[in-house]
C-alpha cells in the first residue's frame, strides 16, 4: 500500500508483513496538489510527514520578507518542525508541496501507540533523527568551509534529483545564494 514507507523503515529495522499491517493503522494518507500547505507559521506541527511520492519544502520568512528554505523532502524522506512537534508550540515555519504529492502523516498520539505495538519503530526514528542531525551539521560545515560555487557544485552532484525537480530559485534559497548566481553557475557547468 505504501511501498516507499515500508522500504525506508526496513532499511533500518526488521518489519514483517503482520507488522506492516499494524503500521498502516497508524498512518494517514493525504493527496496534495502543488503549492498546498501541510503547516503554516503560527500553527502547531502535530505530525511527522513522510513523502510517499512528491516533493516538499520547509521555509520561513526572513527579516527581509523573503522566503528562506531550510529543508527539502523527496520521495522516501521525512519532514516536520521538530521544535513545534516536541514542545507543542506554534511553528515558525511553513511546509509546502513543490509538486503534487502523496503524504503519510503520523501524529503524536499515534506515534506513541505505534511504538507500544512495534517497539522497533522507536529505534527506527532514533536512527533517522541521528542521520538528519548529522546531515544538518555537515551542511553547516560546508556552508562555512566551501566557496559558493563549490557548495552549489557539491549539492548538485550529491542530489541530482533536486536539481531536476526543484525550481532554481528554491535551490538558491536553500543554499543561501541568489537565483542569478545559480543561473550563472548552471551556464558554466560542462
Amino acid at each position: 500500500m505504501y511501498p516507499n514507507l515500508v522500504k525506508q523503515i526496513r532499511r533500518y529495522v526488521k518489519l514483517d508483513e503482520h507488522e506492516v499491517q499494524i503500521l498502516y493503522k497508524y498512518v494517514k494518507l493525504s493527496s496534495l496538489n502543488k503549492k498546498e500547505y501541510l503547516l503554516k507559521e503560527g500553527q502547531i506541527c502535530r505530525a511527522f510527514y513522510f513523502v510517499e511520492k512528491g516533493c516538499l519544502r520547509m521555509f520561513f520568512i526572513n527579516s527581509k520578507m523573503a522566503e528562506q528554505i531550510t529543508q527539502f523532502a523527496l520521495d522516501g524522506w521525512w519532514i516536520a518542525d521538530y521544535f513545534s512537534y516536541i514542545d507543542n508550540k506554534p511553528s515558525e515555519y511553513y511546509i509546502q508541496t513543490i509538486e503534487k504529492s502523496e503524504i503519510l502523516s503520523i501524529d503524536v498520539l499515534s506515534l506513541d501507540d505505534l511504538i507500544k505495538e512495534l517497539p522497533q519503530i522507536e529505534r527506527y526514528f532514533r536512527l533517522i533523527m541521528q542521520k538528519a542531525l548529522a546531515a544538518s551539521q555537515l551542511r553547516t560545515k560546508y556552508m562555512s568551509e566551501m566557496t559558493k560555487e563549490e557548495f552549489y557544485l557539491h549539492f548538485s552532484s550529491s542530489f541530482p534529483d533536486f536539481v531536476q525537480r526543484v525550481p532554481q530559485y528554491m535551490i538558491a534559497s536553500y543554499l543561501g545564494l541568489t537565483p542569478e548566481y545559480v543561473s550563472e553557475l548552471r551556464k558554466k557547468k560542462p
